[in-house]
């Protein structure tokens, strides 16, 4: 995999070429766009197939352990039809904070949080810390 500084050559590169050529062939697009996307993505942890499918049993658990049922967790507005017939007129979810809340805690269950000295400002590199983790 090329590092971040060797990516962001090859995107200059490839952007000047592009630019000085005139040419607008789909083969310099499309380097330029899978370019963006590695540099885009360079920094992010990498997981396994395995690993997102337990993030998204994670995420299924939040949501399962919230209680969609009780009613005071909705604003609901009525209104009524000229003929007498009363409907919902809206319905908000007013503790959408709660929601993210117990999602959030069942994905932090996954990992480990690594130590970072707040006075150390050198970037963390993610990919090294989440192959720790799995």
């Amino acid at each position: 995999m090329k590092t971040k500084e060797e990516l962001e050559v090859n995107l200059a590169a490839l952007k000047l070429l592009e630019a000085e050529t005139g040419i607008k062939h789909e083969n310099f697009k499309q380097q330029v766009q899978d370019t963006e996307k590695k540099l885009e993505d360079i920094n992010k942890p990498v997981l396994t197939p395995a690993y997102l499918d337990k993030i998204q049993e994670a995420v299924e658990e939040g949501v399962g352990n919230f209680s969609f049922d009780e009613q005071d967790n909705y604003d609901k507005e009525f209104g009524m039809e000229y003929d007498g017939k009363v409907y919902l007129e809206s319905i908000d979810l007013t503790c959408s904070y709660e929601l993210v809340e117990k999602i959030v805690e069942q994905v932090h269950k996954l990992f480990v949080e690594a130590d970072c000295p707040e006075d150390d400002n050198s970037e963390l590199n993610t990919q090294t810390v989440a192959e720790k983790v799995i």
